[in-house]
């Protein structure tokens, strides 16, 4: 097995354009495997491995303490690495084609209502030093439903504040245009104009946003703008970036958007991943006639 490991992986880079953290993830558990069954069952040649080996090493995997979505992350990582070695001929027979993925409880993301997105905007001073940053940062996040990452990694060349877009380069390397609304591009109009220039230095590139060195910033320091603005608005729940994404697919649902286009704004390869949005809104609506109708 091991000595296709090499190949497999730059297929992973290569032709499917997956991440590099993507890739370690894939080499772990699959090198775990190999580790399991040369020890466990004497094996190291891939055509030997049968659908009981996968599954017996699953179940020593879960009776160490590994989570189910940690498991099924692993479950891929077999399926793929099996799938692509019998493609290949690599292998007879793929042992992984009918292990199933485990089930997973999916648990509704929190989302902040329309008031409290207006208390975190306002709390936001942009009379103090990066204060113009800061709005246009959190005015994008909710705005267009950005990744953190994908905001930090914006580039000048990608923003275009008069078509009121931007292109962003997501999960899987993979590249989408997204509409920006009218105020979050006004915001960022003011600090393009008034504040950016103020922080350029000789090393600094064409990120949108940039830490007072006039680099570009992390995303370690967008959690923390994101929650320390949160602090000064007096919200009580944990507020931190991907919680504006979760609150701009359930207000854009709420407001009648279809759930294939928000599956596009938020670059989501599997539209169950979009649904989940579903689930929110109706658990709001069932919450609003809970407390409103004589016999809810």
């Amino acid at each position: 097995m091991r000595q296709f490991l090499d190949d497999f992986i730059l297929h992973l880079a290569t032709e499917r354009g997956l991440s590099e953290n993507y890739q370690l993830s894939t080499r772990r558990s699959l090198e775990s495997f190999a580790g399991w069954s040369e020890k466990t069952h004497n094996v190291t040649d891939a055509g030997a491995v049968t659908l009981s080996h996968l599954h017996d090493y699953l179940a020593h995997r879960k009776r160490l303490g590994l989570a189910a979505a940690s498991i099924k992350l692993e479950v891929v990582a077999l399926k793929i690495f099996f799938r692509w070695m019998a493609a290949r001929g690599h292998i007879p027979r793929d042992p992984a084609d009918v292990l199933p993925l485990p089930r997973i409880e999916r648990y509704l993301p929190e989302t902040l209502n329309a008031p409290d997105v207006e208390r975190l905007l306002t709390a936001v001073d942009t009379t103090t030093p990066l204060g113009l940053r800061d709005r246009a940062m959190i005015e994008l996040l909710y705005a267009s439903g950005l990744r953190a990452s994908e905001l930090v990694g914006s580039r000048l060349e990608n923003l275009d504040l008069e078509g009121r877009t931007i292109r962003v380069t997501g999960k899987g390397n993979k590249t989408r245009i997204v509409p920006i609304g009218t105020k979050a591009c006004d915001a960022i109009g003011v600090y393009l104009e008034k504040e950016r220039p103020l922080l350029v230095s000789k090393r600094t590139g064409s990120h949108v946003f940039l830490s007072r060195h006039g680099k570009g910033l992390t995303t370690v320091r967008l959690w923390q703008i994101v929650k320390a603005t949160a602090k000064r608005a007096g919200i009580d729940i944990s507020v931190y970036p991907h919680l504006l994404r979760h609150s701009f697919a359930t207000h854009l649902l709420g407001g009648g958007a279809d759930l294939r286009i928000i599956q596009e704004m938020l670059g989501h390869a599997d539209i169950s991943t979009t649904q989940i949005y579903t689930h929110v809104e109706q658990g709001r609506l069932k919450a609003v006639h809970k407390k409103f109708h004589p016999r809810g």
